[in-house]
């Protein structure tokens, strides 16, 4: 299952799969690390992975990549990350 990564305000990014839909989105929790929060049909694709923390945004991807054997593609490069 490919997933879109689209960044949103605050240190987040949303993710939605091919036609749209929302998969839920990556936080960033201070202290702590990044966490994938799976919503929609992405909560039954993701009940036995890992949903974190990650030391980085690219880790997170990774565990999603690897798990959904699929492909996360940013919308935008981040300049940040």
């Amino acid at each position: 299952m490919d997933v879109v990564v689209t960044p949103e305000p605050g240190d987040a990014w949303a993710l939605s799969d091919l036609l749209g839909r929302s998969m839920g989105s990556i936080e960033l929790e201070p202290s702590f690390g990044f966490m994938i929060r799976p919503a929609g049909l992405a909560v039954a694709t993701m009940s036995k992975m890992s949903l974190g923390p990650y030391v980085s945004l690219d880790a997170a991807l990774l565990a999603i990549e690897t798990h959904t054997r699929g492909v996360c593609r940013r919308t935008v490069e981040d300049p940040d990350n």
